[in-house]
């Protein structure tokens, strides 16, 4: 138990003793440290380690020696550990040291080239201008910067740069039309600078750089936009790109300086509307070509270009009010220029090309913030001359189509056949579909074909109203007042002269009466067509309907007139061949030849009748017998024939009773009882009272309602009754020797006078 004890004052003691050797290397001077390490190392204890580190004897030396061994190997341990300890410390010092010092570095470059930055971006321009080839070339002879060009040019140097300023606003116009031709393109954003890719302080930036370092120019040229050489360029040019703009620059840095820039402004605007009033005179011919008109808007658009870029580039050289100003002026020529050029046009492709030349010019200066409301206003005028276009060129079309048909209607040998033709026109029938092959539509081949131009004017009329800004409300009047016209003056027109010409016959107006009934029962699937292709709601549609269908009803009632008038000219030409021998003694066995014919041919006539409506056949008809019965009459009572037999008044009935023949066997359908034998009935009761001689009952019972000849004229019958009385008194000379004739002969006068005074009673 004694020997732990030991040890651990052992122990105890040599850390005292440690702690008095560090105290007393820290304590005593530098002189000292290699002694008292000896003494320390050497370990003896007691007074002799202590006389050592007092006296630095050889009798200590040892002891000590082993003791500051010991604190040596420590105090090596101890700095060791330190050291690795601090090695990481050290390398991260190291590591702040050099962040902070390439951040100084950095800082130190940003303020450098940010100083820089000016002139490297216009060094990187110039390298761009340079590798486009858009850097400006100069002319043999003409001097830096253009300022040593002489004031007094030639008149033909003037009207070069001229000519170089109207193709220069010219070529920049039709860049910017053509960039407008995709409407999406227009410019959203304003204001607008060309096509190119430069910005409006671009502009300023490279501009005042230009003005630093050029020399002044003269202020002849101040007035004149130079135009730069140009090659084959991949990319849309702007305006910038194609105008040399520096001119104005320099002359306006220039007077600036000079503190005259009031003076360069005024001359700036006043040189400019002169320029202004030149581009807006319109060319004699502009009217012959597109291209007139193209190059006269290109050159306004190009004007007007200029000044936004200017306006937006340089500050008050020129201002909103003056540009609008110009806009005025320019707006208010251009849409007199258009109104007098445009109706020299008859062309209704190069109406419909200029309309959207017209939309292009309006929706490309809208873009830079003009107002372009009466171009579209003047738009809606034009396009009433387009629709009066339209109208001459279908006047010819449906010319062309009335003129070819040939007025039978169209066979169909198979289904496609059919199916084809109802693709075209809207026609049902079950019955027909029922018919089995090869069978005929009723109408002809014209019904179809003037359908389909009709449908054709309206896809014409859709066109124009195409980028007008029009509702489709708008749209859809507009080409409904357009296709009434087209039914009610064009087409009528066409179908009138077609029913009047000399040569047409019965077949082609039958046909033609027909064709009208079914084209005026397809308006309605033309006023769906325009319902559906201009998408206008139903319950939206304007009050303006296709009252075009009353065309096809006038058109059929002049056929049916014409109809009427052509059988009727048909009939007088039949008894153009009558001869009647009104001296005959006795009639023939049957009826004249004449008659015979003619009645044939009204037969075969009214058999083509059949496709007809009813009450036209009916009214063909009965005019036709009405008329035939009337000019039999006026055979009878003709003053070329004085005098009339008995014989010749029986062959004259035979012919009657041949044409009631006709009337009762029914030609047409549809008559009820003896009505169509009416239209005879004054002849039979004429020559019934003659060949009966029953005047007794004629003049007791003329008058009455129920008398038997009613129909008969009291001057009809003395007119007829004086022909026979000159027949007998001139064929017999001895008949008054004869009792019989001399009695018929004073019935004859009885019955004359008779008759003269019912007609004075009547005038009475």
């Amino acid at each position: 138990m004694e020997r732990p004890k030991m040890a651990e004052l052992e122990s105890l003691e040599t850390a005292a003793e440690h702690e008095r050797i560090l105290r007393e290397i820290e304590s005593t001077d530098t002189a000292c440290i290699g002694p008292t390490l000896r003494c320390g190392s050497a370990g003896e204890p007691g007074g002799e380690r202590a006389s050592c580190s007092a006296r630095g004897d050889a009798g200590g030396a040892p002891g000590g020696a082993v003791r500051g061994h010991r604190g040596s190997n420590q105090v090596t341990d101890t700095n060791r550990k330190l050291q690795n300890e601090g090695k990481e410390l050290i390398l991260a010092m190291q590591e702040l040291r050099q962040c902070r010092l390439q951040q100084r570095n950095i800082s130190a470059t940003v303020d450098k080239l940010t100083l820089c930055l000016p002139v490297l971006e216009m060094y990187s321009k110039l390298r761009e201008q340079m590798k486009s080839k858009r850097c400006k070339r100069r002319k043999k002879g003409e001097t830096e910067g253009r300022g040593g060009r002489k004031e007094t040019e030639t008149k033909g140097g003037k009207k070069g740069k001229a000519r170089r300023d109207r193709n220069e606003r010219r070529k920049a116009g039709e860049t910017e039309m053509k960039g407008g031709k995709n409407l999406d393109n227009i410019v959203s954003q304003q204001p607008r600078i060309g096509g190119g890719k430069k910005s409006k302080k671009e502009f300023s930036a490279s501009s005042e750089l230009e003005v630093k370092n050029t020399s002044p120019m003269s202020e002849q040229d101040s007035g004149i936009l130079d135009v730069e050489d140009e090659d084959e360029e991949e990319e849309v040019p702007g305006a910038q790109d194609l105008v040399d703009f520096s001119p104005v620059y320099r002359c306006l840095h220039i007077y600036s300086v000079l503190g005259a820039r009031e003076t360069f402004e005024s001359y700036y605007r006043k040189q400019r509307r002169k320029q202004a009033r030149l581009v807006l005179q319109p060319p004699s011919n502009m009217h012959e070509t597109l291209d007139g008109y193209r190059k006269y808007f290109n050159q306004i658009v190009g004007f007007f270009v200029v000044e936004d870029h200017i306006l937006h580039t340089t500050q008050g050289l020129v201002n909103r009010a003056y540009i609008d100003e110009l806009w005025e002026m320019a707006l208010s020529k251009t849409i007199a220029a258009l109104r007098t050029h445009s109706s020299y046009c008859s062309d209704p492709s190069l109406v419909l090309d200029l309309k959207n030349l017209i939309v292009l010019f309006a929706d490309t200066l809208q873009g830079y913030g003009f107002p372009v409301n009466q171009l579209f206003d003047m738009l809606l005028e034009i396009q009433d001359q387009y629709s009066e276009t339209l109208l001459k060129k279908w006047a010819g079309v449906f010319r062309n189509i009335l003129d070819s048909d040939n007025y039978s209607p169209i066979p169909v040998s198979n289904e496609d056949v059919y199916r084809k033709i109802v693709g075209q026109f809207p026609f049902q029938d079950a019955e027909l579909e029922k018919q089995p092959f090869p069978k005929k539509f009723p109408f002809s081949e014209f019904v179809p074909k003037v359908y389909g131009q009709i449908k054709e004017f309206i896809y014409a009329c859709l066109k124009f109203s195409e980028d007008l800004h029009l509702s489709s409300t708008e749209v859809d009047d507009m080409i409904r007042k357009s296709t009434n016209l087209l039914l009610t003056r064009t087409l009528s027109n066409c179908l009138q002269n077609v029913i009047k010409r000399k040569n047409v016959g019965l077949t082609e107006l039958v046909q033609i009466i027909i064709n009208t009934t079914h084209l005026e029962k397809s308006c309605k699937f033309l006023e769906e067509f325009i319902t559906n292709i201009t998408n206008v709601l139903p319950e939206t549609v304007h009050t303006t309907k296709l009252y075009g269908t009353t065309t096809f009803k006038d058109a059929r009632h002049a056929a049916e007139e014409e109809i009427y008038t052509n059988l009727n000219q048909k009939i007088d030409q039949f008894l153009q061949l009558a001869d009647y021998d009104w001296m005959a003694p006795e009639p023939g066995s049957r009826a004249s030849e004449y008659l015979v014919d003619l009645i044939g041919f009204l037969r075969s006539t009214f058999a083509v009748f059949t496709h007809l409506p009813g009450k036209v056949a009916q009214t063909a008809c009965m005019s036709a017998c009405k008329h035939l019965s009337t000019s039999l009459l006026q055979l009878l009572l003709e003053a070329e024939v004085r005098q009339l037999t008995l014989g010749a008044l029986h062959q004259f009935n035979l012919d009657v009773e041949e044409c009631e023949q006709f009337a009762r066997s029914g030609p047409v359908p549809g008559f009820q009882g003896d009505t169509l034998q009416l239209a005879f009935i004054d002849l039979r009761q004429l020559l019934d009272l003659f060949i009966q001689w029953d005047w007794s009952t004629y003049l007791a019972d003329y008058g009455q309602p129920t008398c038997k000849y009613l129909r008969v004229n009291p001057t009809t019958a003395l007119i007829l009754l004086e022909k026979m009385r000159d027949t007998s008194r001139k064929n017999n000379v001895f008949a008054q020797f004869r009792k019989n004739e001399r009695d018929k002969q004073k019935l004859i006068d009885t019955v004359a006078k008779q008759l003269r005074s019912l007609i004075n009673s009547h005038h009475s």
